[in-house]
């Protein structure tokens, strides 16, 4: 698999996430599936602003959205498992590289306070990724056996 082929396989994973995202922060942005009128809004998705939805309709519109999100990932890991093991421990530390690049960049923009509270966060989470790359192990070996 070449290297276009497989970055698009990454953004088509990121794609649904960024969606989701969608709003720029500013006064207009909407952080929740209520707008600032206090009327339903639409989840955060831009291109479903100014349609003024029911609470019903975000609601369904969200999990269709994780839907997607859960079925491109099954897509790409599906791709992903067909790559040699050189490319994908090329791909995971480039990942590993560009995760870290941007956690630093986020860390530099806070205060000291707040670079605190970041730093003991990060060490929460990398914590979880161990127990569950543990857990991975613990299962794989497992399922051997069986």
């Amino acid at each position: 698999m070449n290297r276009k082929t497989l970055a698009a396989l990454i953004l088509a994973t990121a794609l649904p996430a960024m969606v989701m995202a969608g709003g720029h922060g500013g006064p207009d942005s909407h952080s929740g599936p209520e707008s600032h009128a206090g009327r339903p809004g639409h989840g955060g998705i831009p291109i479903l602003e100014d349609l003024d939805l029911s609470k019903e309709q975000s609601r369904d519109i969200r999990k269709l959205v994780g839907e997607e999100m859960k079925s491109r990932h099954e897509i790409t890991k599906r791709y992903l498992d067909k790559l040699p093991e050189a490319e994908k421990a090329a791909m995971k530390k480039e990942m590993d590289e560009s995760r870290d690049k941007t956690r630093a960049s986020i860390r530099n923009l806070l205060t000291p306070e707040q670079q605190k509270e970041f730093d003991e966060k990060q060490k929460k989470i990398e914590a979880k990724r161990q127990e569950y790359a543990e857990f991975l192990k613990w299962k794989a070996e497992r399922d051997q056996k069986h």
